[in-house]
């Protein structure tokens, strides 16, 4: 059975609230988990004490067991200090796409090309 940390949704429609819980990967995101470890409210500001209230031990406890966080609840648990979550790079996403670098090639030339003219 592998076991996920991931965030089991509450709350009103466009006012989300959210359990962290423990879960049987193959149930569904707000059906059977195991155990509640916290709670977290987006829609408290980030630097507000009660954003996130998350048992550390019991976190440390499932992760020591084979629980795997979920994308988002490793974010969260990084936050704390409680595990440790290398960044994600992908320096590639920034970079402009086939047709803005054609776009950019083009205005460099017309650019370069009115230069010459005023020069001469």
């Amino acid at each position: 059975m592998s076991l996920k940390i991931r965030l089991s949704r509450g709350g009103a429609k466009k006012r989300p609230f959210y359990r962290v819980v423990v879960a049987d990967s193959r149930m569904p995101r707000d059906g059977r988990f195991i155990e509640r470890l916290g709670i977290f409210d987006p829609l408290k500001a980030k630097d507000s004490a009660d954003r996130l209230v998350l048992d550390h031990e019991k976190a440390q406890a499932w992760i020591a067991k084979g629980a795997q966080p979920t994308d988002r609840v490793a974010r969260l648990l990084d936050g704390l200090g409680v595990i440790k979550r290398e960044p994600h790079s992908n320096p590639k996403q920034a970079l402009p796409k086939k047709k803005a670098q054609e776009r950019a090639a083009a205005a460099a030339a017309a650019a370069e090309k009115a230069a010459a003219a005023a020069a001469s």
